[in-house]
């Protein structure tokens, strides 16, 4: 493994190992061979526990409850939408292992060092303080409305106190927590989905909403934002794998644990509304959980609990890491663990304004992590691709290395699909204005045209192939 100047590995660093009760060293420097631990399978569970929660519950109410899909038509969507963030999860892991970096750090190759602080930046705003207020709003619902006598507010700082301390520690004790959670949320939500399940009334007929196309790739969108929400977090869950990890169990491990937790609970959200009545159902855990007996329904709201805390863990972890990848130098061994401290205290401050209206803070919240996610998809993929064969640990930890063809392609890609594509409650693009069928097309067109920028701009903003070979040797002869 080579090093940037400047990323020293400290006797702290080579004492982390796979010590679970010890708080996590460094920031995001590569992690040298001597500490690289644990197999590909152990990713199954990390990904299933943080889905295994409300939260993906709710993403399909949405499809029957808001956009006038039948159950069936929802269910297809959840699939597309889902199968679509997996795949693009599975390969981003398998990048992890080779290099030992984080996400954001490997992204520097297709945005440079400066470039970078635009999808570093917007990932630590969405993971660490977005997605972290989203958990920790249903966790709250869940345990309010399984101690009643407890206020919202008091629920909600409990919860984020559960999730602090996990993500304080960092990654061993976080894979530890996913690990031991897998069980106890997997069979009690199985058994919770089949007895919903067996209450609904999968023929209904649909909700008013949009029209039937149009609020299928609305569901599309949304299914998709939720399991691509994961995909800036893939290879900071994989970097401790050792280097030689093959590829194929780590993408199916990875990939995997996000469709099938995703695509259960999704399905299960769907079939809540017409178990419960279209006039009852609503974004609420209490709703899901009323369908149950009432043993199974206090279980599940324990697991809802629990299940917030295992997706927050690594939303708070990972939005300190995407915040550190920008390039700010802490001095202190801690210093991610305190970036996890600041980001929980905002998070719980935005999680406070949104215990109300969640159902539709919700839904657009979805809606505009994919509209982000999907250009970075786009840039950092042909980026890739484009480089097959160079040294991309030492360019990614090179601060003199820049690569403006990824945010303007970034950039490009976003701003045209939301201005012409964006289906949101507060904005709504003049192509679905006119012509509701085509829902919210913002994600794929984000995709396929930061892409195709990517690819054509590329060229100009970058040293030739031997020029970089060079100055990757130069910097290994220096480490």
């Amino acid at each position: 493994m080579t090093l940037a100047p400047g990323s020293d590995i400290t006797a702290a660093q080579l004492a982390y190992g796979d010590r679970v009760v010890a708080v996590e060293p460094g920031g995001v420097e590569p992690i040298p061979p001597a500490e690289r631990h644990g197999r590909p399978s152990h990713l199954f569970w990390t990904w299933v526990s943080p889905n295994m929660e409300f939260a993906t519950v709710a993403v399909g109410i949405l499809g029957v409850l808001y956009w006038g899909l039948t159950f069936w038509e929802t269910l297809w969507a959840i699939v597309v939408g889902t199968l679509l963030g997996s795949v693009s999860h599975a390969v981003l892991s398998t990048w992890g292992p080779r290099e030992g970096l984080c996400q954001m750090v490997l992204g520097r190759t297709a945005f440079g060092f400066l470039g970078n602080l635009l999808p570093a930046g917007l990932n630590a705003l969405t993971a660490g303080i977005g997605w972290f207020a989203v958990n920790s709003i249903s966790g709250a619902l869940a345990l309010h409305a399984l101690i009643t006598g407890l206020p919202k507010e008091l629920c909600l700082i409990i919860v984020v106190a559960a999730q602090l301390l996990v993500a304080f520690f960092g990654h061993n004790l976080v894979h530890a927590f996913e690990r031991y959670a897998f069980p106890l949320l997997t069979v009690i939500f199985v058994i919770a989905c089949i007895v919903v399940f067996s209450k609904a009334h999968p023929g209904a007929a649909a909700a008013p909403g949009p029209p039937k196309l149009g609020g299928f790739l609305l569901m599309v969108g949304a299914s998709f934002g939720y399991a691509a929400g994961w995909n800036p977090y893939a290879s900071d869950y994989t970097r401790y794998l050792p280097a030689n990890s093959r590829r194929l169990p780590v993408a199916l491990a990875a990939g995997g644990g996000v469709f099938l937790s995703c695509v259960l609970l999704e399905v299960a959200g769907a079939a809540m509304v017409s178990a419960a009545g279209a006039d009852k159902a609503a974004v609420d855990p209490g709703v899901f959980t009323g369908l149950l007996p009432t043993w199974l329904g206090k279980l599940t709201l324990l697991a809802i609990c629990v299940g917030a805390v295992a997706a927050n863990v690594l939303n708070v972890y990972s939005g300190a890491m995407s915040f550190m990848s920008i390039g700010l130098k802490l001095p202190l061994r801690q210093a991610r663990a305190l970036v996890a401290v600041v980001f929980a205290v905002i998070g719980l401050i935005v999680a406070s304004f949104g215990l109300d209206n969640a159902g539709t803070n919700y839904e657009n919240f979805l809606l505009i992590i994919a509209y982000w996610i999907a250009p970075w998809l786009g840039v950092v993929f042909v980026d890739r691709w484009l480089r097959r064969g160079q040294d991309l640990d030492v360019l990614a930890q090179d601060s003199r290395w820049q690569n403006w063809a990824g945010p303007i392609a970034m950039l490009v890609g976003g701003a045209v699909s939301i201005w012409l594509f964006s289906n949101q409650e507060k904005y709504v693009a003049p192509i679905p204005k006119n012509h509701p069928n085509v829902g919210d097309l913002t994600a794929e067109v984000g995709f396929v045209l930061a892409a195709l920028v990517y690819a054509v701009v590329y060229k100009p903003f970058n040293r030739p192939i031997k020029v970089e070979r060079e100055l990757a040797s130069s910097r290994t002869g220096r480490t």
